[in-house]
């Protein structure tokens, strides 16, 4: 046994059985000894950002980490991004970033870079494994830093000879750290604060999303206490039979005018909410004046029993409000739009699918209408580093290969990581892309008026504009292995989207609006 074989043995021992890869040099150790370990699955994907926001994907849906395999400090740069995203998500993610030998490091080879400051940002646990003897323990600790509480992308960095030479090193069984309730003093805080507020507002983030805590929530809604989530959340339950609360708006003068009049807001596996961007004369914190705020469950907490310990000693209500199941009847007809689009999906959406939203500007029709659709998960956009829509949804199919996968991407974002297609195709995953095709930066449009630069003229309108030429995004998806079809009335879209529901496998559409 060498290093490679112990990281592999300690990572399938530990329940992480699938790696997202785009492998080099320095990590072929670890691909020769993948064939020795048949519970890990390999998935090769054509560029890092793929791989990390597969691994994103999967640990959302999977709640278990699966592992990168990147190439030295470049390969992890090119995958920064949707690591950027993961670390919003709190996702486990464990990150295998090879290293040149030990010995080597000295030369300054041109790969060579300073690993463990490149991956700091974004990482919640970085070491480097510099001796054989010790990959299996520090992979072990990699796993279950990557639990957290509340969780995030651990890097372990493996130099090539830790790789290669032998140890007699057994796979080591993660310790998996455990969620603490929240204090008593902090639900009994809440309980009189929320009694003395004439509008009080409980923010919900994080784990408070999930479908146990959305049933404890829905109690408080069912009280006399306005719901609301973050902004983007990395996971939740919608559709019918599922308590919907309010979300933060995205632009902070809609959300400060929603909640106008609110003395008291309550944070829940959340914090303190911003405005997206800094904006000419508007606030950054999106609290009215004069609101208290105080925090019911820290991230790192568990708010399942911190929701239902509020309820209970609030009196409220042993069940709250739900959404119906409401579908359209007919399917919607004439020029395609996002809410066209957004009706179709709800009409034809199987039970359980999985959306992953990487949608921008679209997004918001397809969820006005899938709130009343069959029961579903929807992945968020966590971090706002477009193109994450992709490789959510190559993960999320990877953890859950029984569920239908519908990934939403605006034709700017998918551009990030196209090559996810093509490990669609490679792997034969359950997935249905569409991609909303406006041939522009909308949402930059409308950034850069808020922003006070004013209306785009000709050169600036050179950076917005995704039209000279227009992307053919039916040769793309075909030249990957999808089939792939082009649709610009609703009345095709409706009938693409049902096939493609319909039916096994990865599917294209791109949705001409």
């Amino acid at each position: 046994m060498n290093g490679a074989d112990a990281l592999i043995s300690t990572l399938v021992a530990n329940e992480v059985t699938a790696c997202f890869a785009n492998p080099g040099t320095s990590e072929m150790q670890f691909v020769a000894a993948l064939d020795g370990v048949p519970q890990m699955r390999p998935v090769l994907c054509l560029f890092e950002g793929v791989a990390t926001g597969a691994a994103d994907g999967y640990g959302r849906m999977a709640d278990r980490p699966a592992c990168t395999l990147l190439h030295l400090g470049p390969g992890y740069g090119n995958g920064l991004a949707n690591l950027h995203n993961a670390r919003r998500a709190f996702t486990p993610v464990v990150n295998v970033v090879g290293d040149h030998a030990t010995y080597h490091r000295q030369y300054d080879a041109p790969l060579n870079s300073d690993i463990p400051t490149i991956v700091k940002p974004n990482s919640i646990w970085v070491k480097s494994a510099d001796a054989p003897d010790s990959v299996a323990g520090l992979a072990a600790e990699a796993v279950a830093a990557s639990y957290g509480p509340p969780g995030g992308p651990v890097s372990l960095i493996l130099p090539a000879d830790s790789a290669w030479l032998e140890t007699t090193s057994e796979p080591v069984i993660a310790q998996k750290p455990t969620r603490p309730a929240p204090s008593g003093q902090a639900v009994d805080a809440a309980v009189r604060a929320i009694k003395g507020a004439k509008k009080p507002v409980v923010l919900l983030g994080g784990q408070a999303c999930r479908a146990e805590a959305l049933k404890e929530a829905a109690r408080l809604e069912a009280a006399g206490v306005t719901v609301y989530t973050d902004t983007f959340v990395p996971r939740q339950p919608r559709g019918a039979g599922v308590f919907l609360p309010k979300k933060m708006p995205y632009f902070g003068e809609m959300a400060l005018g929603e909640l106008e009049g609110v003395d008291l807001m309550v944070f829940v596996g959340t914090a303190m909410p911003v405005a997206f961007f800094a904006y000419p004369d508007r606030p950054s914190v999106l609290i009215p004046e004069g609101c208290e705020t105080l925090t019911l469950a820290e991230r790192s907490e568990d708010s399942v029993a911190g929701l239902a310990a509020l309820a209970e000693a609030l009196g409220a209500p042993s069940a709250g409000p739900t959404q119906p199941l409401s579908i359209p009847d007919a399917a919607p007809s004439g020029g395609l739009n996002a809410y066209f689009a957004g009706a179709s999906v709800a009409r034809h959406l199987p039970e359980n699918a999985i959306l992953c939203d990487d949608a921008v500007t679209s997004g918001t029709g397809v969820a006005a209408g899938t709130a009343t659709a069959k029961p579903h998960d929807v992945l968020a956009l966590t971090g706002g580093a477009i193109g994450a829509g992709l490789p959510l949804a190559v993960g999320a199919a990877v953890a859950c290969p029984d569920r239908k996968v519908v990934s939403l991407n605006g034709d700017g974002a998918a551009m990030y990581t196209v090559q996810a297609l093509w490990t669609m195709a490679r792997e034969n995953l359950d997935v249905t892309v569409v991609v909303f095709a406006n041939h522009t930066y909308r949402i930059l449009n409308v950034e850069m008026t808020r922003t006070g630069a004013g209306q785009a003229g000709p050169q600036a309108a050179k950076l917005l504009d995704l039209g000279d030429p227009k992307i053919d995004w039916v040769s793309v998806a075909k030249g990957l292995g999808l089939s792939a079809v082009r649709c610009e009335t609703a009345e095709a879209f409706d009938q693409a989207f049902a096939a493609a529901m319909a039916q096994r496998g990865p599917a294209f559409i791109e949705a001409v609006i």
